[in-house]
């Protein structure tokens, strides 16, 4: 399978995570709980399970705001990773991972802020609304929340199929890369390159396009579940 080249750049953000395989179609993200000087062993293995079994990257993220944002300006420059893989605790104050299922669920709303989340945080106000459209469209988010390293291990190994194979309630496979080229930027794009912002009209329409892309995966979600329920 022909694989793209990520963006020069990539990964754009600096963080505490572990570059692996550039071809690789999946990402892993750990909800990290505890300050950063404490990470306990049981969240340093459950990294280590998705970098050693051929993640592109594979992380810890704390926070639904910029912990968010760092993470998709590294997936955009990538179009080789087609899952995220959510793992790890929950945060009891930045209820980080239920805020990523939200954003995967719902998107976001004309503030860019998280539907459908009670994280207080939870606004991706500095990057490009493009930016979360375009994780919408290239990425799938696997919920492997609270499982065992074990469980990491054996989804980011089923993302490498060659054909659509069963896990748990996904079908996982590498599609491919996304269509689109690898997108450039970090989260002080607005301090450096103020002028690249899309005026409001502009943003509003990536917006909408996000809100229109949500609603299409939603009614096909509600078709599979119909389907299996008759079934």
């Amino acid at each position: 399978m022909l694989k793209a080249t990520p963006h020069p750049n990539y990964p754009a953000e600096k963080g505490r995570y572990i570059r692996g395989n550039d071809a690789s179609p999946v990402a892993v993200a750990i909800v990290l709980n505890t300050d950063e000087d404490k990470i306990p062993r049981g969240l340093e293995e459950l990294v280590r399970a998705g970098a050693e079994s051929g993640a592109a990257l594979a992380g810890t993220v704390q926070t639904p705001n910029i912990g968010f944002e760092k993470m998709i300006c590294n997936i955009v420059g990538n179009p080789n990773i087609r899952y995220l893989i959510l793992g790890g605790p929950e945060s009891a104050g930045h209820h980080t991972g239920a805020a990523l299922k939200a954003l995967f669920a719902n998107g976001v709303d004309d503030r860019k802020r998280i539907v459908g989340t009670e994280a207080l945080h939870a606004v991706l106000h500095n990057i490009p609304a493009d930016f979360i459209l375009r994780t919408l469209q290239q990425v799938t988010l696997i919920d492997l929340q609270f499982e065992p390293d074990e469980q990491i291990r054996q989804a980011v190994r089923a993302c490498y199929q060659e054909q659509p194979a069963p896990f748990r309630a996904y079908s996982l496979w590498d599609p491919g890369p996304f269509s689109g080229p690898p997108l450039d930027g970090r989260i002080t794009w607005r301090v450096t390159q103020p002028w690249s912002e899309p005026d409001n009209d502009g943003e509003r329409a990536a917006l909408e396009r996000a809100r229109a892309l949500m609603e299409k995966l939603k009614a096909r979600k509600g078709q599979k579940t119909i389907g299996a329920k008759m079934g």
